[in-house]
């Protein structure tokens, strides 16, 4: 008999009031713009980048450039293992929704977007960290990510995500700094330019392991390609304002994160290496701390460790040994 664990849903709206749920990562990008002094301004410099870009895109029937506004949920997913009412939180992603000013409608957009997992933490910053502690060479555990891509596919199948989404989700993170990316003739008229990678990175086969295919994309006006990871067809499963939305959200994230590859001063060429040791870039008028974030990525892996990993760790790994879809 197959263990059925109970995921729940729930979301709250990312404005200029945003104040982190005690459950988030603090190292999720739009928590650690909601801390400290300048965090009302962050967040609306945030959103009206995210606007302005949206209508940069989105330019038909908007002669001003203001037609459209995007509203964005975080969307939180806690999974009972147990079914005794103790959940874990396991996945938070972005749902955006779309303002029309000019029809007066709210069309939903795509959820994913962003990703954030403790179960990731704990991979990348305790198992993988502590498996090449002595080693001469870096290489990855067996079945490294099998356990986490799991839980996801069980999530995105589940019940609860069927109620709450229409579509499968889409998540748009950044290009891999460690990697080469080669520009295509293939031009999507929102995506952009198509770029395709020497090979995949670490964060790809991890992606992978969740069901996720990933193409890399530059749309217009951009700097730098977006990897967007996805299932089924990306260029036919979702409309034009539906990638907008992904692309507007994720690529104003990217510009405050990592200013050295999405705020470079020129663009990406045909063959193309993203560094964070460019030096030629602008930065945004928001605050945000990268020190502080990859340190807490530790500490939430060790939380992970302690609070899901070791207790549930019986029940996890005969789940997943079964687990099939």
């Amino acid at each position: 008999m197959s263990t059925e664990f109970t995921c729940s849903v729930k979301s709250i709206c990312f404005d200029e009031n945003y104040h982190p749920a005690d459950s988030t990562r603090l190292t999720t990008n739009f928590a650690n713009l909601a801390r400290g002094e300048s965090r009302q301004e962050n967040l609306r410099n945030t959103l009206k980048m995210m606007n302005n870009r949206f209508n940069d895109l989105a330019d038909w029937d908007n002669p001003n450039g203001d037609r459209y506004a995007i509203e964005l949920e975080i969307v939180s997913v806690d999974m009972d293992i147990e079914g005794k009412g103790e959940s874990f939180p396991i996945i938070e992603i972005l749902k955006t929704n779309i303002i029309d000013h000019k029809n007066n409608q709210r069309i939903d957009g795509i959820v994913g977007n962003s990703f954030s997992s403790y179960v990731r933490d704990y991979d990348f910053s305790v198992l993988l960290s502590e498996h090449n502690k002595d080693q001469a060479k870096f290489s990855l555990p067996e079945n490294f990510g099998d356990l986490h891509g799991k839980l996801f596919k069980y999530f995105v199948n589940s019940d609860a995500y069927k109620a709450n989404f229409s579509k499968a989700p889409v998540i748009c993170l950044s290009v891999s700094s460690s990697k080469t990316y080669y520009r295509t003739e293939n031009v999507h008229p929102i995506l952009g330019v198509e770029y395709q990678q020497n090979e995949f990175s670490s964060t790809d086969q991890y992606f992978g392991k969740m069901g996720l295919e990933v193409r890399y994309f530059m749309p217009a006006n951009s700097v730098a390609p977006l990897a967007f990871y996805f299932r089924g067809d990306l260029l036919a499963d979702y409309t034009n304002l539906e990638l907008i939305g992904a692309i507007s959200t994720m690529e104003t994230f990217q510009k405050i994160y990592r200013p050295e590859i999405y705020n470079a001063n020129a663009a990406a060429g045909k063959c193309y290496q993203p560094s964070l040791k460019n030096s030629d870039f602008s930065l945004t008028q928001i605050v945000y701390d990268r020190e502080e974030r990859s340190q807490l990525a530790v500490k939430q892996g060790k939380f992970t460790e302690e609070c899901f990993i070791k207790p549930y760790q019986n029940i996890l790994e005969q789940w997943a040994a079964n687990y099939a879809l």
